[in-house]
């Protein structure tokens, strides 16, 4: 028996592809066995729970989708037109479809959803806010039939909405998002987009991206895909609700058959919040003469406020940022919308149907409108514009509040009064806009800060449309 001597270079280069080997056929295949069993498991125990089932495109590979959403005809055809306007070779063409399919096409894993992301969104949240169901339609909600693909319509407050609907909504569907690009970095977009994400560029003018958007939308609305959508297009700056952009609505009903065998059902979701976490942000964006704020100054922001949340906390003075509340109103049955209108949207010309479709768009966000909760916070806010700059004492804060209430009842708005006390409510809004400085105290009268004038008219105006 002979020895064989090897250079160590040699050796460490044996020893890599033997770590790679076993790596590649072994490791990874048994990690893939253990994650399909967990998910596999997960369906099990849930799917019999939900009210709305997972279809079987929500579980497929991303692969498989991407695939046949490169492969599909309409892709093509709007390829070929790429082609032939721009002059690029087809195949380059080709190539940019699949890369849009590629940043478009989410991959879902029921385990990350249900489990982890379903743990993360419920920990988040409570420890945030106390989260409350406002109003819930749940003989509608009930009378959805199981075949059809519901679509949540909602109001955008805050990026926390995401979080928030997701935790609340969990127990009755698996939904999936339309993010936009804001969401689009490491590892945050990893983690989205297996939490059944898709992703969305904002007023892209790209032909070629908005027909392979389109087709991925109505590949999913014909296969069942539960989804939620905020019609707004982007955050509120001012704090009230803006009119619908009907991108995402048109592309779900163009391809609607009224007498196909599936329904199309949208379910308007209200959102509000004591407090809007990125409020200031987002009102600099609705103030002209604001400097512009990069990235950077972005990032450093947030962790200062994160950094200034923790030292409250550690110092036992920090206290949760009121109430988030959201409610789940009337379904609306595409189908039966377009029958008692007597059209069918694959037949008719494109004026006459983009003018039923903005009717659409805004009969949803009515709907919505109407079911956003009024929370402590912006019944307060909401008295202190009507009276000014008048200062008042907490006996007359309490009696505006409770006249405002009466106002906002008598309108059918969904009023949430913490532990179903009225006085107890009133004092929670006037303690948090105190604590806020946006009302200032002086002798036992309270009046609103001028200097903090934007933010007060800011949670006002998310239940100003109750009292338009």
């Amino acid at each position: 028996m002979q020895s064989v001597s090897l250079p160590v270079w040699l050796l460490v280069i044996l020893g890599l592809f033997a770590a790679w080997a076993a790596m590649e056929h072994v490791v990874l295949p048994a990690l893939r066995w253990i994650v399909r069993r967990r998910v596999e498991a997960v369906l099990q125990e849930l799917g019999p729970r939900l009210q709305v089932e997972i279809p079987p495109l929500k579980l497929a590979r991303r692969e498989v989708l991407i695939e046949r959403l490169r492969h599909d005809e309409r892709v093509h055809a709007a390829v070929e037109q790429e082609a032939a306007r721009s002059g690029e070779p087809v195949k380059r063409v080709q190539a940019r479809a699949e890369g849009y399919a590629r940043e478009i096409v989410p991959s879902f894993n029921a385990y990350l959803y249900f489990r982890v992301g379903y743990w993360l969104a419920r920990g988040i949240a409570r420890s945030l806010y106390r989260v409350r169901l406002g109003f819930a339609d749940e003989a509608g909600l009930a009378a959805i039939e199981p075949k059809s693909t519901v679509v949540f319509v909602m109001n955008h407050r805050s990026n926390f909405d995401y979080v928030l609907v997701a935790f609340l909504a969990a127990e009755r569907a698996a939904l999936s998002y339309a993010v936009g690009e804001w969401a689009r970095v490491w590892p945050l977009e990893t983690l989205i987009r297996s939490m059944g994400a898709y992703f969305v560029r904002r007023d892209s003018g790209d032909p070629l991206y908005r027909a392979v958007l389109q087709r991925y939308v109505q590949m999913a609305t014909e296969a069942g895909l539960t989804q939620a959508v905020f019609p707004e297009g982007g955050l509120s700056v001012d704090g009230c609700v803006r009119k619908p952009k009907l991108g995402l609505l048109d592309y779900m009903v163009r391809g609607f058959d009224p007498s196909g065998p599936r329904d199309v059902v949208f379910v308007p979701v209200g959102i509000n919040y004591d407090r809007v976490l990125e409020d200031r942000s987002l009102l600099r964006k609705h103030d002209p003469t604001a400097s512009p704020v990069g990235f950077a100054r972005t990032l450093f922001t947030a962790i200062g406020f994160a950094l200034r949340q923790a030292t409250l906390r550690l110092r036992g003075r920090w206290f949760r940022f009121g109430y988030a509340c959201v409610s789940f109103g009337t379904p609306l049955s595409l189908r039966q919308h377009t029958r008692a209108l007597g059209i069918d949207p694959r037949t008719l010309p494109q004026e006459q149907r983009r003018a039923h479709l903005e009717a659409l768009g805004l009969l949803l966000m009515d709907r919505v409108k109407a079911i956003i909760p009024v929370l402590p916070v912006a019944l307060v806010a909401q008295v202190f514009r009507e009276r000014g700059d008048r200062p008042m004492e907490a006996l007359r804060v309490k009696a505006e509040a409770f006249a405002l209430g009466e106002r906002l009842a008598l309108r059918r708005a969904v009023v949430y009064l913490p532990r179903g006390d009225q006085d107890y409510a009133i004092e929670v809004g006037l303690r948090m806009l105190v604590l806020r400085r946006i009302v200032l105290e002086e002798r036992g009268l309270f009046s609103a800060n001028p200097a903090e004038q934007h933010i007060l008219d800011y949670y006002a105006n998310s239940i100003s449309h109750f009292l338009a």
